[in-house]
C-alpha cells in the first residue's frame, strides 16, 4: 500500500467528522422536549454571563475616549483650525471628567515638591501623544513654577487643571491697534516691535474646574501660568506647534499700557487702561527649565 498523502489524511478526517456530526444531530433530534428546555435555559444563562463579561471588557478609559475624540475632532486640523461648537463641547466634556488618577498622577510625586533653589522651579512635561493633527501632554508645576507668557499661533488649545491652584494671565491682540513704535520714542522699542493687547483673563483657577479653551484669535491666545500651589495641567493642542508650518512658540514681555503714553491713535479711558498692555517679543527665558518625564498613565491604543 502506498504512503498516504497529507491531503488523503485530511480528507478522511473531515469525512469521519462529518459522519459524527450527522450522528450527533440524529441523537439530538430524538431527545425529549425537557432536554431541549434544559439546554435552552443553560444556553441563555451562559449567554447572559458572556454579555456581562463583554460589557466589563468593553469599558473604555477616559484618556482613551479623549484620544479617540481628538482623532475625530482634529482630523482636518491645520493652522487656524477651530472645531465646530458641538465638537468643542464634546472635548470639553471629556476633559472635565478626567481626574489625576486617570492619568497616573498624584500630588505626592517628586516633581510637585517645593524646590529650594535660586532659579525658577523646574517644570516637568509628560508626553502622552503627538501627531501632525494634535498633541496631548501634561505640565507638572511645583509651587511658584512659571510657564512664561507665550503664544499659540493658529492653534485651538484645551487646558484642564487637574489639581491645585494656578494663576492665569492671558491676552488677545487688539486688531487694528498701532504698534508701540507709533506712540513711543524709537529708543524704547528698538529691540523688537511692541504690540497692543487686551487682557482676557487675570485670576486664580482652582481644581476642580471647567476646561479652559483658547482660539487662534480669541480666548487669550497668549498666556502665562503661575503655580500658586503644586498643580498639573492637561493640554490638548490642535494642531500642535510646528516650526516647519510656521507655528513657532514665541515668548513675550508684558508692559503696562501707561508704559508708552498714547496719543490720538490710542484712546483708552483711564478706568480701562489696566485691561490693556503692550507685548514685546523676547528670547526664551534663560531660567525656564522644562524637563521631560515618563507618562505612567493608561496606554493609548492608536489603531
Amino acid at each position: 500500500m502506498g504512503r498516504a498523502t497529507v491531503a488523503d489524511i485530511k480528507g478522511r478526517d473531515f469525512s469521519e467528522l462529518d459522519k459524527e456530526a450527522k450522528a450527533n444531530t440524529e441523537n439530538t433530534n430524538k431527545g425529549s422536549n425537557t432536554n431541549k428546555n434544559r439546554n435552552t435555559t443553560t444556553s441563555d444563562s451562559r449567554g447572559r454571563k458572556n454579555r456581562r463579561r463583554q460589557k466589563k471588557t468593553m469599558v473604555v478609559h477616559p484618556v482613551q475616549r479623549l484620544f479617540d475624540a481628538c482623532k475625530d475632532v482634529f482630523a482636518h486640523a491645520g493652522t487656524g483650525f477651530v472645531p465646530p461648537p458641538d465638537k468643542i463641547e464634546q472635548l470639553s466634556a471629556l476633559l472635565d471628567e478626567i481626574r489625576p488618577v486617570d492619568v497616573g498622577l498624584s500630588p505626592r510625586m517628586p516633581f510637585f515638591s517645593p524646590q529650594a533653589t535660586r532659579r525658577a522651579p523646574t517644570i516637568t512635561y509628560l508626553h502622552i501623544h503627538e501627531c501632525e493633527k494634535f498633541s496631548m501632554g501634561i505640565f507638572c508645576l511645583p509651587p511658584s513654577g512659571v510657564l512664561p507668557l507665550h503664544n499659540h499661533p493658529g492653534m485651538t488649545v484645551f487646558s484642564k487643571l487637574l489639581f491645585g491652584t494656578m494663576h492665569i494671565k492671558s491676552y488677545d491682540w487688539v486688531v487694528g491697534a498701532p504698534s508701540a513704535s507709533a506712540v513711543a520714542e524709537p529708543s524704547q522699542t528698538q529691540r523688537s516691535e511692541v504690540r497692543m493687547a487686551k487682557v482676557k483673563v487675570d485670576s486664580n483657577l482652582t481644581a476642580p474646574c471647567k476646561t479652559s479653551i483658547l482660539y487662534p484669535a480669541d480666548g487669550g491666545n497668549m498666556h502665562c501660568f503661575t503655580a500658586v500651589t503644586a498643580c498639573a495641567v492637561l493640554d490638548v493642542l490642535g494642531p500642535p506647534y510646528s516650526d516647519l508650518e510656521g507655528r513657532h512658540c514665541t515668548y513675550y514681555l508684558a508692559y503696562p499700557f501707561t508704559k508708552f503714553p498714547g496719543d490720538e491713535q490710542v484712546s483708552i479711558p483711564d478706568e480701562e487702561k489696566d485691561k490693556y498692555a503692550w507685548l514685546q517679543e523676547r528670547d526664551k527665558p534663560e531660567d525656564l527649565v522644562v524637563e521631560g518625564a515618563l507618562y505612567t498613565g493608561p496606554v493609548i491604543r492608536e489603531n
